[in-house]
């Protein structure tokens, strides 16, 4: 499932065509994602005028002129594309397609349908059943040793588990908190209320830079996520530990291989020599 940065590089790719300008068409191919469309979807889109293409956590947040806020997750195969003239024919899995009053087409396709679409206000998005509980934003200014600590204090669950729930940092998934313990020097196992002091410090320091690399580099694509020109994500080169079980630690040398566990479901990558 795309994580915050391919999120992130998707909202980056859509603003500059989306921001200041007016739904001309909103067509709805397929109205059941993972959940039904709203009623009136594309008709309570068509002719307003974007505001911000926005982010909270995995969910773009795209603002409207009358105060609507449409929410978009991009599930498991979801995909933004934006095309300018000559717009190619659509796919088959082309479900929601845009058109913009500037000439741009923006389609969403979603193979698998594990991504969806609502519609809310701005008044009533902290109190989205999908917003309430989402925890900081990581990259935002506000994101620091601080602030982590709080969240991880007198928590006995493993410290990997801890930060891939959206309650303590929004945005997070398997692979970036491999990458950040990785970076960080902790092990998935500890005790999440033991990090505090230095540990957290090095460990905010560690998302908001893996995650600001990963963003750099358009995300990680390793089946299914593209930019919004289709290009892949590239920071799957990047990778320290995430899908390395066997290879030689980068940090230690070929005598201490990569592992792999499972944790609470998920697949963990590490090095048991130099996370602690």
């Amino acid at each position: 499932m795309p994580e915050l940065p391919e999120v992130e590089t998707v909202r980056r790719g859509l603003a500059p065509v989306l921001e200041g300008q007016r739904l001309a068409r909103v067509i709805i191919r397929r109205r059941d994602l993972r959940w039904p469309l709203p009623d009136d979807f594309g008709q309570r889109l068509t002719g307003k005028q974007v505001l911000d293409v926005g982010r909270r956590a995995k969910f773009l947040m795209i603002s409207l002129e009358d105060e609507t806020v449409w929410i978009a997750h991009l599930g498991m195969s979801g995909r933004f594309r934006v095309f300018a003239p000559p717009v190619p024919p659509e796919e088959a899995h082309d479900h929601v397609i845009i058109e913009t009053d500037a000439g741009a087409v923006i389609r969403f396709n979603d193979p698998r349908r594990f991504g969806f679409m609502d519609l809310t206000t701005r008044a009533d998005c902290a109190t989205h059943p999908m917003l309430a509980n989402l925890g900081p934003e990581p990259i935002d200014g506000d994101f620091d040793a601080a602030v982590l600590a709080s969240r991880l204090k007198g928590r006995a669950a493993p410290i990997k588990a801890a930060l891939l729930d959206q309650k303590t940092v929004a945005g997070l998934g398997n692979i970036y908190v491999c990458e950040a313990l990785f970076q960080a020097g902790i092990s998935p196992r500890r005790k999440a209320r033991t990090v505090q002091g230095g540990r957290a410090e090095k460990l905010a320091n560690a998302v908001v830079d893996v995650l600001t690399r990963a963003i750099a580099a358009g995300g990680s694509s390793l089946k299914d996520h593209r930019q919004t020109d289709g290009e892949l994500g590239y920071f799957q080169h990047d990778f320290h530990v995430y899908g390395r079980a066997g290879e030689p630690c980068r940090r230690c040398g070929p005598n201490h291989p990569v592992r792999h566990l499972v944790q609470s479901g998920r697949s963990t990558f590490y090095c048991s020599q130099c996370q602690r």
